[in-house]
């Protein structure tokens, strides 16, 4: 047994194979009890930080648990709001299999988890891209929808602009990409919008979506959180990760409990989708959203997929 740093991990974590992985994994017969999900008082920091414990298993092969911190002024000291580990185990034996940098592991499967959505849900030209957030999961999830779709363009925006500029000088040469200063001049003109925040107020409005669109919110974990504004949920078609997306995140709770939205809004999941039970886009007039929250399913698959490449 051993730990497998970010380095190792993003060496074979490619998004072609993880994206597949993900997808058997949402089709087949995995055991993923409810996470703990515990927000805890942080007086230093004048903001709670949280604690998830997120175990899932397949039966006599493979079990896994992360265990993951998020601490939303981590920014301020220049330290990832993300950090945690994964335990992985045999299932048959009880044996400890290896350790796996949680945090690598999170971004990985999370940005393979919107591209896994997008490749049922965007249009398949779709070649513009607005990232909004420059956290560690901006990039990633840049080159995941990029490994589904033919993405040419793309357009960065942070709060902080230098931020941007760094995603910008890093991606240069693959992208035509930009690091902007407004996100309403550019999120009509662009064909995927993806968003990645700890925001707790709006950031994309409804108003500014053009026929066509794919909306991507893998922000706002908490159910005071934010990234979409009543508009842009009342204007979508809605599609998520689990039914815990219906709990957990302020984008659907809040206008769950305010009656602008039913559960019976919510088109289907992904496991309807892996599982070719709802065709994901029908048109290419609609406008499409998939809110995540994470699963322990896909951080299961995904370390998985290193024990595959880098332990057997």
């Amino acid at each position: 047994m051993r730990y497998y740093t970010k380095e190792e991990i993003d060496s074979v974590l490619k998004y072609p194979s993880l994206i597949k992985a993900l997808k058997n994994a949402f089709i087949s017969n995995i055991t993923v009890p409810p996470r703990h999900h515990h927000d805890f008082k942080n007086p230093k920091e004048n903001i709670d930080s949280t604690l998830l414990l997120m175990p899932a298993w397949k039966e006599s092969e493979v079990l896994g648990v992360k265990i993951v911190t998020v601490s939303p002024n981590n920014a301020k000291y220049n330290k990832p709001s993300i950090q945690g580990i994964y335990l992985l185990f045999n299932a048959q034996n009880g044996e400890l299999s290896a350790l796996l940098d949680g945090k690598a592991l999170t971004a990985k499967r999370t940005a393979a988890s919107s591209a896994l959505a997008s490749s049922f849900l965007s249009r398949k030209d779709s070649s513009s891209l607005l990232m909004i957030g420059t956290g560690a999961l901006s990039i990633e999830l840049i080159r995941a929808h990029a490994s589904v779709r033919p993405i040419k363009d793309v357009f960065v925006w942070g709060r902080d602009f230098n931020k941007a500029l760094k995603i910008q000088n890093e991606l240069k040469s693959d992208f035509n990409i930009k690091a902007i200063k407004n996100i309403n001049e550019t999120i009509s003109n662009v064909d995927i919008i993806s968003c990645a925040t700890l925001s707790k107020e709006a950031l994309v409005f409804g108003k500014y979506l053009r026929k066509g669109q794919h909306v991507d919110l893998v922000g706002a974990y908490k159910s005071d959180m934010r990234e979409a504004d009543d508009e842009l949920i009342k204007t979508v078609d809605i599609f998520i990760d689990t039914a815990m997306a219906l709990k957990e995140t302020g984008d659907l709770k809040i206008p769950l409990d305010s009656k602008l939205i039913t559960k019976e809004d919510i088109k289907a999941d992904l496991f309807a989708l892996c599982r070719n039970e709802h065709i994901g886009r029908e048109n290419k007039d609609q406008i499409t959203l998939f809110k995540s929250v994470g699963h322990a399913l896909e951080d299961l698959a995904a370390a998985a997929l290193v024990k595959e490449k880098l332990i057997d």
